[in-house]
Parts: C-alpha cells; structure tokens; sequence
C-alpha cells in the first residue's frame, strides 16, 4: 500500500462525517534497517489494543470486519521498508488511509464517533516544512523535508520520472538526410548530413521536459501540500526551468547541485541553509500578527 500524503485537503477529508466506529492509529516508526523490523510488531500489538476496544461494543464479526484492513497493512513488507518517522491509519466503514509522517509520534489508538486529528492538525501547522525539486536533463527526484531531516517522496503516479517517460514518442533525435555527390565514372557517393543540429533538438526536448515537470509537481505535489518548493539543479538549468514555471510555489533561491550527488544529511544541511532566512521571517510576522491581536484583545498568552 502506498503511503498518502499529509494536506490540508486530506485533513478535511477526515474531519467530514463517516459512519461509526471511526478508528485511529498512531506509531513511531524507522527508516533504517534493523529498526524498522520491529515496526511491524509494534503494528500488531496496537491492533491488539484495537480489538479489544471495538469487542467491547461490537461483535466478533463486525471486528474483524473493520479490521480487516488494518491486518493487511500490517502484513504489507513494501509498506514496511518505505516508512519515515511516523505513521497515522485511519479505518471506518467505507474508508482507509495510511499516512507517513516525517516526525515521530507517541503510540495512540482511539475508538470513536470521529477519527483522532489534533496530531495531524499540529502538523501541518509547522512553518519549517518545504520540498525539493531535483532536476537534470535525465530524470527528476522529490524531496520533503524540515529542519531535523529530508526524505524522499513517492511521485504520484501521473507525474513522470524520467524524459523518456514525459515526451516519449516526442523526444526527437538528430535528422539526417542523404545528399549525393558526384564520384568518378558517374558513379556517386552517399554523404549524411545532420540537420535541425543536436544542440537545437536538445534545447527543445529540455523545455518541453521543463514544462511537463512544472506542470505535474505542481498539480500533484505543490497545490496538493501547499509546501514552498526549493529547485535543485546544476546551474545552467535553473535559468531555462524558471524562464518556464508556472508554479507560484517555487523558491527564489534554490541549490546548484543535483541531489543525486549529495547526502540526505548534506541535502539537509544545504537546503535549510537558503530556507532558515524565509522561516525566520514568517516567525516574525506570526509574533508580530499575535501582538496587535493581543493588543486588541484578540489574543491572549495564558495558555
């Protein structure tokens, strides 16, 4: 199963009405092997908890029935392998969703008239999260990530990997043409020439490659998260991809490296270093905004 991703959409998807019991799980988990191995017990042992809870009100065979799901999940090893630091699973009749969460979280299971958000809520609430675009002329990677860490995201499946995937028949190559020159004894010889030169052709399958990337993360990535997205790439392509983006989303500044040749931990260190700046301006304005609420009596401090 695919893990889903965290947005304000999804959040109110679950804050909408679903037909009683409304379950939610809530685990720790590991990105690193061996770690991760005891992620799938710990699974478990809260399903354990789960049951029991739900056989205090509902039969054996409804139980199993809401839990049929969750049971699946925990025996899902591709699930398992592609965990970050949390997850959060939501069950009720009609529905299921796991989502991965890139910070830890205390073990919870709720039984109730309405699925378990304020972590989620929370969450989305932080200012210091944002993604990475890695671009090249082959292939593109996205990351997410915050202060503390940076990890890879699953591309949606309509957003292409590679060139070949985004312009496919498109993707044009050198056009040669025969010319003949005259040789001896009226004889001629075949001479192949290149036209439309490669560097031309190149410089068009990048654009429309640009474009194609631009459009999909946007769609499917930026819009979705509503996440600031910092470009990485090497230098000579920035200029091209942000001549083309439409993404209002898109950072100012960016990295002129592809990620592929860093580190996550590298990866990490260099994007907050052009993020912090643009963090710390919005934790000014927030103060700033809570202090003339405060002083209109709009806002209080006692917590």
């Amino acid at each position: 199963m695919k893990m889903d991703l965290i947005t304000h959409a999804s959040l109110n998807e679950l804050r909408g009405e679903w037909p009683e019991p409304c379950l939610s799980l809530y685990q720790p988990t590991h990105r690193q092997h061996p770690e991760n191995q005891q992620d799938p017990i710990r699974f478990r042992n809260l399903l354990k908890e789960l049951t029991q809870t739900l056989e205090e009100e509902y039969s054996a065979d409804e139980t199993s029935e809401l839990l049929k799901p969750f049971e699946a999940l925990g025996r899902d090893h591709g699930f398992w392998n592609h965990t970050q630091e949390g997850i959060a699973v939501f069950g009720a009749p009609g529905l299921f969703q796991a989502f991965g969460l890139p910070r830890s979280v205390r073990e919870l299971v709720v039984v109730a008239d309405s699925f378990h958000t304020k972590p989620l809520r929370r969450f989305l609430q932080s200012t210091d999260r944002y993604q990475i675009l890695g671009l090249n002329l082959h292939e593109i990677k996205l990351y997410e990530g915050n202060r503390n860490a940076v990890h890879e995201v699953d591309l949606e499946s309509d957003v292409p990997r590679t060139i070949t995937e985004a312009l496919g028949e498109e993707l044009t190559e050198p056009h040669l043409t025969v010319a003949s020159h005259g040789g001896t004894g009226g004889e001629s010889n075949s001479m192949h020439h290149g036209h439309g030169g490669k560097s031309d052709e190149a410089d068009t399958d990048e654009e429309r490659f640009f474009r194609s990337i631009d459009r999909a993360i946007l769609e499917h990535h930026s819009r979705p998260s509503g996440l600031p997205l910092m470009l990485a790439a090497l230098p000579e392509h920035h200029a091209v991809f942000r001549k083309l983006s439409h993404n209002p989303f898109l950072m100012d500044v960016g990295l002129k490296v592809y990620p592929g040749e860093l580190s996550l931990k590298e990866l990490r260190d260099r994007a907050w270093e052009g993020f912090e700046p643009r963090y710390q301006i919005k934790l000014s304005k927030l103060a700033d905004d809570f202090a003339v609420a405060k002083s209109q009596k709009l806002g209080l401090d006692d917590l």
